[in-house]
């Protein structure tokens, strides 16, 4: 579990991809390898990855993780080359602050970044889905995990598959998206809550999603005609 507070930028030293998947190397994070052990799960760019190799010091402290073929479908991290930097986030203690919301990073999709513009020392970035299927998880002032960042949405837009968010001027410094160019992808997790929410209620309706909600609304306008007669 994770909070989508970006704990440090790393820098990718290498990538080696093969049928099997993706060996990816990220230097330059000795920060977040102080407390680090094989088989931890740091989340990189938002998706959650497992440390197979580790130094402290090598590299100003590198890690590899290896990425399967789904990792690298889901996400844009087989789109990245190595001297990019990548957000790095370790797993949440128990123990500390919960500043972002929860985060599984287990990445739902890529969006395009279709827009920016500058608003004082804020930056708006929008956004695009390629299907609709997730936007009814995305609501004005919900969260939404961006590479790996917790983030408000500020705007929705349904019918286009369209969303906004604002990032302040520290937030740009800290993380990777503010760098990225229009055009690029980045990945996306939308609020777990939501999912299990939509879920329960679908449930308790009878199932069959859409279907099962129409199939309900009928039988409540079915019951009413009834009666009326």
């Amino acid at each position: 579990m994770f909070t989508g507070l970006i704990e440090h930028l790393g820098t990718i030293a290498s990538l080696h991809r093969d049928a099997g998947g993706c060996t990816l190397t990220i230097s330059d994070s000795a920060l977040i390898l102080g407390d680090c052990h094989i088989g931890d799960s740091i989340a990189v760019n938002g998706a959650c990855l497992t440390v197979t190799e580790f130094d402290k010091e090598q590299q100003g402290g590198y890690f590899k993780v290896w990425l399967a073929n789904e990792t690298l479908a889901r996400t844009d991290l087989g789109d990245r080359t190595a001297g990019e930097q990548v957000n790095l986030e370790r797993a949440m203690l128990a123990h500390v602050r919960f500043g972002g919301h929860f985060v599984q990073a287990h990445v739902d999709t890529t969006a395009t970044i279709i827009r920016r513009e500058r608003d004082g020392d804020s930056l708006r970035l929008w956004f695009q889905l390629p299907d609709p299927s997730l936007m009814q998880y995305l609501i004005p002032k919900g969260y939404v995990a961006i590479d790996g960042v917790s983030l408000t949405l500020t705007e929705v837009n349904d019918s286009q598959r369209i969303f906004g968010i604002m990032l302040i001027q520290h937030t740009q410094e800290k993380i990777t998206l503010a760098k990225k160019a229009d055009g690029a992808r980045v990945n996306i997790e939308v609020d777990m809550v939501g999912k299990y929410v939509a879920k329960s209620v679908i449930a308790a309706l009878g199932g069959g999603g859409e279907d099962g909600i129409r199939r309900l609304v009928e039988k409540v306008v079915e019951s009413v005609v009834t009666k009326e007669k």
